[in-house]
Order: C-alpha cells, then structure tokens, then sequence
C-alpha cells in the first residue's frame, strides 16, 4: 500500500493544511493500491507563493547553472526510472514491459532532448541595432493526465525549467504515483526552493485554482477538450497564456501498394497498445475501398494476437484506467453496433476468461462511415475503426474531416507519395512509416489544442520576447 499524504512546497516535503485523501484503485484488481492527500485552495495559495519567490533568482541564472540541473536530473532519473515504472504499471495499468519500457524511455528521451537544446538555444539574438531577448514567462501551471504520466510531466517540467521558469505541478489524481517519484528525483538533483512544486489533488480543485490565479502566468494542460475548454475560461479573466494538447480523432492513411495488408496489421497492433489510451493514437484506418475484405482479414488477425491481462505478466495489452473509463469504452462500442458498422473483433465486456479489473477487448469496426459516432468522437480505448477511400483525394477529405488535428499516420512503399499525401493533412504531428523523433514538435490544430511540446520547440512556450531597440553591442577588444 502506497501512501503519499504530503506536498513538494519550496524545497521541503510538506503536510497539506487540510487533511483530506483519496484512495488510488489498482485497475487490473480494482482494490485499493494507495492514498494520496488532496489539496486544497489553501495549499494552492502556499504553492504559488513559494513560486513566484523562487522566479526572481531562478529566471537570472545562466544557462550553466541549468544545464548543471538538468544534468543532475537525469541521472537521478536513471537511478529511480524503474521504481518508476513499476509504480505506472500499478497506477494506470500499462503492462510491465510498456510501463518499464517506453514509458520511462519517453521521460528519460525528454531529459536528453532538453538538455541538447538548451545547450544552443538562442535566448539572445542580435538583430542591426535590435536585440531579441527570450525571456521566463513566469510561474508556470501544469497539469497532466494519467495516460502517458512521465511523458506529459516531462515534456512540461524540463522546458520549463531550462528556460527559468518556475512552477506547480499538479499530476492526475487517478495515476499519481510516477509523479509522485519523479518529484524525489528532482529534489534529490538539488532544485532549488520554490522553483519546482508538486500539489496532488482534483482538477475541479487543484486546476481550477491554478488556473485562475493572478500569479500564475501560464498553463500548460494535457487533457480532454472539455477539461480545456474550462481551464482557458478560468485563465481568461487574467489574460495568462494556456497551452493545450487536448483530443485527437487521427487518420491512419495506407496505401494502395504491395504492402497495404502488413501496414494494416501494424496499424491495428498500434491502436492497442497502452489499450488505446493515446491522444495521438492512430484510431480511424483509411484503407482502399477496394481492398476492404484484405484490411479485414489482416486487422481481425493482428486484433487477436493481442494477448489481454495482468500487467504485471507477459501480456500485450493491459486494463484501461478506471471504471469509468471501462464503462466509456463499453459505451462506445455499443453505439458502432447500434450505428450498423460491422464489428470484426472483440467487442463489449471483458477477454474471456477474465472476470475482474477494467479490462476491454481489443476490437475493430471496419466498414465504418466517418459520419458515424465512433469515427468522430474520440472513445480513447482499444477500438479501432476501418473506414474505405475511392483515391487519395477521397483519403485526404475523410482525414481532413474531423473536428480534431492532432496527429496523423500515413504508411506506404512510395516515400514520396507518402509525403505529398502528409502535407495535405491538417494535424499537427504526422508519422511517415513510423517515423520518430524527440526534437519533433508535437501539437494539434482545431480542437486539438494549441501550442507545441517536445524539443526546442517546447521552450518557446515558456519564454516572453523582449524587443530591445537601440542596442549598444559590447565594445571591441
């Protein structure tokens, strides 16, 4: 049994000032794993006081004294990263070898990454008598999902802190262990008092607050598009910056080529992994109408090779996080019956064989109108959806007709149809051929959110740009 009942406040392990907790439920067993102390306004108050104290000497050290931390950092991550795998595994269900697999290496690649680019990023940059200064924007908001919960913590935290933010950081409540760890790990680097901050808590709470908080000078939320919506209208009346990845709708697009059946197989294998629960994941395939009964035949077979059960054992696929995610999912795949698409594999209830924790079957619709429920709304659960194109303009228009833009995948032998077809797509990230890459940035268009994560491209979320005119360079030697 886990039990975190304090908070990271100004360097010190602190208790909160109301004593209120909330049992974390293991979602392969549905018992109680932990308890975690759930904030209140008042820690809030104490949390962002500490930060925006610590912002006036944290956003004038050099870029030496950063990279210093940020080395620090990461080798203390490397000490502890698969204590903090174990602890994904048993918070949010994600099969051991995933939870100690990508998982970890998505948070230790996020280190790496901002180490690298705040080696040369430009925080000055001289232009005639002009100088551009990229500045800390100030006490920094965060709030991340349980899903991928070290990479959505990282993608925040190390930016921030390379560019001399300060912050509070407020984890899911449903999977609050890894952050839990993580905050160990920078304290034990030597973060300096009330840079960094670490509130558990709710979001109708705990994010709210931050949110709305007049010394809070940015937030930067991972989540659903409703929890976004909520979260500019709080930050609206003080007009900080709000920065959101939100939901995704992707289109996978294969094409009509020699590799087609083994794209589709690959594709269907990807859907399931963390059991659907990916912002990005590719959950509506596009395949040649004409070639529909072959995309049946290899996504039913790649569906039921995905082996179903404790995380904790050699399984692919392990529960999805919570009750009432199992109960969405279950949702979802009754309405693509009801809806008239044809179910290929799983559907409702749980694997066979398993009577107990949130677990679902991996299942496919094909033949799926991208008018119908399950191909707009994004069910985030192991369910896939198989929809037909006559052309690659048709292909085009279906992906492109979504109220999201996250992501994008397109596979196919032709490198650079594969490409003419990317650049048509309005999405944000798009995979070529599984294409991967740390220094990428990812974000959405529409209804995905705004702003970009990873690499360079996530400091410049954290910095204001001064324009200083008139300029006096340093005199010759």
């Amino acid at each position: 049994m886990r039990e975190y009942l304090k908070f990271y406040i100004d360097g010190q392990w602190v208790d909160p000032v109301e004593a209120k907790t909330s049992n974390v439920i293991n979602p392969a067993t549905e018992e109680v794993s932990g308890r975690i102390s759930m904030a209140s306004l008042a820690d809030v108050e104490k949390a962002v006081a500490a930060a925006r104290k610590a912002f006036a000497g944290w956003s004038q050290t050099t870029r030496e004294q950063r990279l210093e931390l940020l080395l620090a950092i990461q080798a203390e991550y490397a000490k502890r990263q698969n204590e903090i795998g174990e602890a994904i595994t048993e918070e949010m269900g994600a099969p051991n070898a995933l939870g100690c697999g990508f998982h970890i290496g998505l948070g230790g690649g996020h280190i790496a990454t901002a180490i690298e680019a705040l080696k040369t990023f430009p925080f000055e940059e001289l232009r005639g008598q002009t100088m551009i200064r990229r500045e800390p924007i100030g006490v920094c908001a965060m709030i991340t999902p349980w899903n991928w919960p070290m990479n959505q913590v990282a993608v925040k935290v190390l930016p921030a802190l390379a560019t001399g933010c300060t912050m509070v950081l407020k984890p899911p409540q449903l999977a609050p262990y890894s952050a839990q760890i993580f905050a160990e790990v920078l304290d034990k680097a030597g973060v300096p008092k009330g840079v960094f901050n670490m509130l558990q808590g709710s979001g109708a709470v705990v994010g709210a607050a931050l949110s709305a908080h007049p010394q809070v000078d940015l937030v930067s939320i991972t989540g659903s598009e409703a929890v976004g919506v909520e979260i500019a209208r709080a930050a609206a009346p003080t007009v900080k910056r709000v920065c959101q990845e939100l939901g995704g709708k992707s289109a996978f697009i294969v094409l009509d080529d020699a590799d087609m059946a083994k794209n589709v197989a690959g594709a269907t294998g990807g859907m399931m992994i963390n059991s659907g629960q990916t912002c990005s994941a590719g959950s509506r395939l596009l395949v040649p109408k004409k070639r529909m009964a072959e995309a049946i035949a290899a996504a039913k077979e790649a569906a039921a090779a995905v082996t179903v059960g404790d995380p904790k054992g050699n399984f692919a696929m392990g529960p999805v996080v919570s009750k009432n995610q199992f109960n969405e999912v279950q949702r979802y795949i009754e309405i693509g019956i009801k809806e008239g698409a044809e179910l290929i594999a799983g559907g409702p209830g749980r694997p066979d064989g398993i009577g107990k924790g949130y677990f679902c079957k991996p299942t496919v619709f094909a033949n799926v109108d991208n008018k119908m429920v399950i191909a707009r709304e994004e069910v985030f659960g192991p369910v896939l959806v198989i929809i037909g194109y006559d052309d690659i303009d048709d292909a085009i228009a279906i992906a492109n007709d979504s109220d999201f833009g996250l992501a994008g995948y397109v596979n196919g032998i032709d490198g650079e149809q594969c490409n003419a077809v990317a650049k048509r797509m309005r999405t944000g990230w798009i995979s070529i051929n599984g294409g991967f890459d740390f220094n990428a940035p990812f974000g959405g268009m529409k209804r995905s959110g705004n702003g970009r994560e990873w690499g360079e491209f996530g400091f410049h979320e954290y910095v204001e740009i001064k324009a200083m005119l008139g300029y006096a360079p340093a005199p010759q030697a």
